[in-house]
C-alpha cells in the first residue's frame, strides 16, 4: 500500500522544468544551474551560440544543453526554451537568466500561482520586491518600456521586461512568438493578451554584478522601436488613430483661429496658418496609416482563420 501511495503521489506531482537562455555566461551559469536543480525536476540550458565555455560548464553542472549554431538573440533562445518545455511535457516551465541576477530560490514563488490555478503566466517583478534595486538609468528605461508595453497590450504590469517568468502547460501551447531580440519580453505580453491567459506578478530579489553587457541607451532605444512596431501591427488604431485625431482637431482649431484673425483684421496669420496646415496634414496621414494597417491586420486574421479551418477539415 505504501508503494502504491508513493506511485500515485509521483504521478500527480507537477513536472517543473527550468530553462536558462545563455550567451557567454561561463562565469555564472554553473552556480545558477546547481541552485535551480534544488527546486525543479530538470534544468535546460539554451546556449545561444556562446563563444566561451558556457555550454561545457552547463553540461558538467548537470543541465541538458541545447545549442544554437550561432548567436540568434535572446528572443530566439526564449522561443527554443518554450519549444523544449512543450516537448518535455512540462507542467510548469520557469525561465531564468543565466547571469546570476535572479535567485533560483524564488522559483517556487513563481510556480505557486500556477499550481493554485490563479494564473497561467507568472512574472517575477523587480519593482514589487524590497531587495537590491537596479541603477537609476536602468529603472528609468524599464519603466518607459513597461508603460509603452502596458498601453499596447492592455495588461497593466509593473515589470514587462523581467526575464524571470513561469509558464503553465496551457501557456506553452498558446503562446506564438516571432521576435529574436530583447523585445520578446514585450511580445510575450501582447501574446498573453491575445490568447486570453491569466497573468500574475510576484516579487523577486535581484543581484547585479559588474557592468551591463549592452549599451543601456542603445539597447533601450532598440527595444522601444521594436515595441512600437509590435504596437503598430497589433494596435494600429491606438498607435496612429488617436494621435491622428488629436493632430487633426488641433489643426482645425488653429484654422478657425486663422479665419477669426482674418475676419477681424483682414490679415493672414502666416505662421499660424502653416502650423494648422502641418497639423491637419500629419493627422490625415496618421489616420490613413491607421486604417491601412487595421485593414491589413483584419485581412491577415481572416486568411489565418481560413487556413486553420482548412487544416482542421483535412485532419
Amino acid at each position: 500500500m505504501a508503494n502504491l501511495k508513493t506511485t500515485e503521489n509521483e504521478r500527480h506531482k507537477p513536472r517543473i522544468i527550468a530553462a536558462i537562455p545563455c550567451f557567454n555566461e561561463e562565469r555564472f551559469i554553473g552556480s545558477v544551474i546547481l541552485k535551480a536543480k534544488k527546486h525543479v525536476d530538470r534544468v535546460l540550458v539554451i546556449d545561444d551560440g556562446s563563444s566561451d565555455a558556457s555550454a561545457e560548464v552547463a553540461g558538467e553542472a548537470g543541465a541538458i544543453v541545447y545549442r544554437h549554431d550561432c548567436n540568434k538573440g535572446y528572443g530566439a533562445a526564449v522561443r527554443t526554451a518554450l519549444q523544449k518545455g512543450r516537448e518535455q511535457n512540462a507542467d510548469i516551465l520557469v525561465i531564468i537568466d543565466g547571469d546570476g541576477q535572479h535567485d533560483p530560490a524564488d522559483i517556487s514563488r513563481l510556480a505557486k500561482p500556477i499550481l493554485t490555478g490563479e494564473a497561467e503566466v507568472v512574472i517575477g517583478s523587480r519593482f514589487l520586491g524590497e531587495g537590491q534595486r537596479s541603477p537609476f538609468y536602468r529603472r528609468l528605461g524599464q519603466r518607459v518600456l513597461t508603460a509603452v508595453t502596458n498601453v499596447g497590450s492592455g495588461h497593466k504590469l509593473s515589470d514587462s521586461q523581467s526575464g524571470f517568468r513561469a509558464y503553465s502547460s496551457k501557456a506553452l501551447r498558446e503562446l506564438n512568438l516571432s521576435e529574436n531580440g530583447m523585445s520578446v519580453s514585450s511580445e510575450i505580453q501582447f501574446a498573453i493578451s491575445k490568447a486570453g491567459l491569466k497573468v500574475a506578478e510576484v516579487p523577486i530579489s535581484v543581484s547585479y554584478v559588474g557592468k551591463a553587457k549592452r549599451n543601456p541607451v542603445g539597447h533601450g532605444m532598440n527595444v522601444l522601436s521594436r515595441v512600437l512596431v509590435l504596437m503598430s501591427l497589433r494596435q494600429p488604431l491606438l498607435l496612429f488613430g488617436i494621435p491622428g485625431i488629436v493632430l487633426l482637431i488641433g489643426g482645425l482649431a488653429l484654422g478657425i483661429r486663422v479665419l477669426d484673425i482674418y475676419s477681424k483684421s483682414s490679415t493672414l496669420a502666416i505662421g499660424t496658418f502653416l502650423t494648422a496646415m502641418l497639423l491637419c496634414l500629419t493627422g490625415v496621414l496618421a489616420l490613413f496609416a491607421a486604417l491601412m494597417l487595421q485593414s491589413m491586420k483584419e485581412l491577415m486574421r481572416r486568411e489565418w482563420d481560413r487556413f486553420e479551418r482548412t487544416e482542421n477539415s483535412q485532419q
